[in-house]
Parts: C-alpha cells; structure tokens; sequence
C-alpha cells in the first residue's frame, strides 16, 4: 500500500471529523503550505529569465521527442534561460539533460508522490513540494514562457492551467509553444470545431497556441517575444 502525500491528506477529509480535523489539524497545514511558498520564492527567485518544459514522464530516451526536448532546452539554455522541469524521467529528464549540455541552469520542481523517483541526475538545483498548486504557481511566476511536449493528464493540466491565466488576464505576453504537429494537432482542431464552434471560448484563446516542430523555431519564438518584453535586455546571453 502506498503512503498518503500531503496533498491526499489536505483533498480527502472525512465529513464526520471536519470540525476536529479544521480545529487541529487544517489550521496547523496552513502554515506548512505559507512555509513551503517561503521555501519556494527563496529558492527560485534568482533564476534570471526561464522556460519551463513540460512532457511526459514515460518517454524513452530513444524517441525523437526526447531528443527534440533535449535539443530545445539545449539551445534556450545556450540563449540565456534557466530550464525550470518537473524534474522527473522522461521528457523532463531530456530537457534538464538539454539545459547541462548547452551550460544553462537546470532546475527541478520535484513533488511528493506515492511512489517517489527522485529527481532526475541532470538536475543543478531541486526544490521539493509537497502541493501540486504551489508548484504549479513556480512554474508560472518564473517562466518567461512554456513549452511543452507531449504528454498525458499532467501535462494537459499545465497547458489548460497557463491558458485559463492568459484568457483571465493573470499573466500577459506568455508564449505557449507545443511541440509535435502530430501530437496537438487533434487537440486544436477539437477545441476549433467543439469549443470555438460553441462560442465557449474566441478565436484569440486558439491564436495564443504556437505549435512547431523545430527546435530552433522554438528558441527563436521565445527569445523574440523576450526580446519584444525587455526590449535590448534581450540581445544579449544573461548573466545566472
């Protein structure tokens, strides 16, 4: 049997002891969840410019896509950003292995999971959750953009949690890049001839998504709207 993580602990409260689990032990979780924001923001908030890289956790290190991940972070660690990943196997490794070949910083958001891993080896600096939504808040805070591989539910809760920002006007000027035309292809005709279709979402909510299959392509995209945002701060390679 798998142990309970923090985040089960917090989610799954029997009905019949909400009093007493509020009383004493909610109020108490409050401050671990301020302290772990602490731990957070103190860790992170001299990275310079950064990218965080999504994926899947299954991907073998001989698909192209790992491959692809590891070349693009290699080349936006190469222009000057900090590679911010989950910091786990798969695709999360090939961009934290990409970001130590092109002599970038390579970060890892790790979470507590019933069955832990541990962070990838290409991993510079780890800063461990306990709570999804504080992580996925460092995610956001510090990138200047995303990009992201295929993957499974996680990675989906990235993409639709970065656009439902952007449409709220929570963050502005945020590249979202997907990589592998026929991967999210489906996707975004879905959501044009479903969501669009159905007046649930405009026309600009589809316009945000930039999909490429071209490392390079990416860089380019990401350092030009870095470029467009900081104006000649982003001619030159930043300083870790």
């Amino acid at each position: 049997m798998s142990r309970q993580t923090e985040d089960e602990r917090l989610l799954h409260t029997d009905p019949y002891r909400q009093v007493h689990d509020f009383t004493h032990t909610d109020t108490w979780r409050v401050l671990r969840i301020m302290g772990e924001f602490v731990e957070g923001f103190e860790n992170m908030a001299g990275l310079g410019p950064a990218v965080s890289i999504f994926g899947s956790a299954r991907i073998p290190p001989a698909s192209p896509i790992y491959a692809a991940a590891t070349e693009t972070a290699r080349l936006l660690a190469q222009a000057g950003f900090t590679i911010i990943t989950g910091g786990g196997p798969g695709l999360m490794e090939a961009a934290n292995k990409g970001a130590r070949a092109g002599g970038g910083r390579s970060v890892g958001c790790t979470i507590e999971l019933p069955f832990e891993t541990g962070a990838n080896p290409f991993v510079d600096l780890e800063v461990r959750f306990r709570y999804f939504f504080i992580r996925k808040i460092m995610f956001v805070k510090y990138a200047q953009a995303f990009v992201i591989f295929p993957g499974g539910f996680g990675t989906l809760d990235e993409l639709f949690e970065a656009l439902t920002l952007i449409q709220t006007g929570k963050i502005h000027d945020f590249p979202v890049i997907l990589y592998g035309s026929d991967f999210w292809q489906g996707m975004l005709d879905w959501a044009r001839n479903t969501l669009l279709a159905h007046g649930t979402i405009a026309q600009t909510d589809i316009d945000r998504l930039l999909i490429c299959d071209d490392p390079q392509q990416i860089c380019a995209h990401v350092v030009q709207s870095y470029q467009h945002r900081h104006g000649k701060r982003g001619t030159e390679p930043w300083t870790h």
